[in-house]
């Protein structure tokens, strides 16, 4: 039997609270998408949601220095330069229009980034914040729920 030291016992009480605090941000941010990323973790690594709310939320988009819309632009500078995130990147350009920043904002900020990090890394991302405004639209479509009610 092997036991646990607290600080990797994501159920200790000490992190409890952390993911608590780190899940609370999430939702503040993200909505409803955070929080099926992390529930998405439950059957294969809990351990990687406990730390993308705990640390990632909790720990670090909550310090003070920057305020949620400059770390969001952050966030879309490095995903769309990392390349290969669109999923991730996807939920943090619906973050980005949770926090206020406009959909020129984050083209805009996209078009910015193709100078250092290529324009094939920008386009992908470009083409990801069209999905995720597509989708806003046709959620805020009059009818939309109805209509999605019945084809279900």
């Amino acid at each position: 039997m092997t036991t646990t030291d607290a600080q990797h016992d994501i159920d200790s009480p000490e992190n409890l609270a952390r993911r608590h605090h780190g899940l609370s941000v999430l939702s503040r941010i993200d909505g409803h998408q955070g929080e099926a990323v992390i529930d998405s973790l439950a059957d294969i690594s809990p351990a990687l949601g406990h730390h993308v709310a705990a640390f990632a939320f909790g720990d670090i988009y909550d310090r003070p220095g920057l305020d949620p819309r400059s770390r969001q632009l952050v966030t879309l500078g490095v995903l769309t330069a990392l390349g290969g995130c669109e999923p991730q990147l996807k939920v943090h350009i619906g973050a980005a229009l949770n926090v206020g920043i406009s959909r020129e904002e984050i083209v805009e900020a996209m078009l910015h980034a193709a100078v250092y990090c290529g324009f094939p890394r920008a386009l992908n991302a470009t083409l990801a914040a069209r999905e995720v405004f597509t989708q806003r639209d046709e959620e805020a479509a009059p009818g939309a729920a109805t209509a999605s009610a019945v084809a279900g």
